[in-house]
């Protein structure tokens, strides 16, 4: 199948025009407005993927949603906890930043940071069964949002791999990942 949408014919950037940059914003929004359905098929990836642990990743991150949500957290913040684990497919070693990418422009710096740094903090509850040093966080201690990630981890994060907890399908969250990621929730009024 061949593509017949229109295109740029410019092969260097510094030979464009602002009509293919208009045609180049346009195919960018379509791109925005796939965005929830990019999101939620990426979390349905997470489904089944268990990684050794009692539930699978799927269902961590919908518990994680779930007891934020629970606790009358907003939407941005619940969105951090559904999505806070998105990347572990696809970056094992350093999924936090897969996450904290996709939020940067969507959520309050605060929680932003939270995403980002969940990781090390988490690593406060098992690291040390790894031979790690389980208070590497402490380097972040006096950081404006060091209390904010560290309950994040002790609320949510750290206890959301329960198997008989009462965990929401991911349909639950649907509309909110549809209605967080819309063209008048963007931050840059795109």
């Amino acid at each position: 199948m061949t593509d017949t949408a229109p295109r740029a014919s410019f092969t260097a950037m510094d030979h464009s025009t602002r009509e293919e940059w208009a045609l180049i914003a346009r195919e960018h929004d379509k791109l925005l407005d796939a965005l929830p359905d990019q999101v939620l098929r990426h979390l349905e990836l997470l489904d089944g993927d268990f990684g050794g642990f009692a539930v699978d990743r799927l269902t961590h991150s919908l518990q994680t949603a779930h007891r934020a949500e629970a606790d009358g957290r907003d939407n941005a913040y619940i969105i951090c906890a559904l999505l806070h684990d998105i990347g572990d497919t696809l970056a094992p070693r350093n999924h936090p930043d897969i996450a904290a990418a996709l939020l940067k422009e969507w959520v309050p710096e605060g929680y932003h940071w939270m995403v980002q740094h969940h990781g090390i903090f988490q690593g406060y509850y098992f690291w040390h069964h790894l031979d790690g040093d389980r208070n590497a966080r402490e380097e972040f201690r006096g950081h404006e949002h060091f209390e904010l990630t560290a309950e994040f981890c002790a609320k949510y994060d750290q206890v959301a791999f329960d198997p008989d907890y009462p965990t929401p399908p991911l349909s639950h969250y649907e509309p909110l990942v549809r209605s967080f990621f819309t063209a008048s929730h963007r931050p840059w009024g795109g």
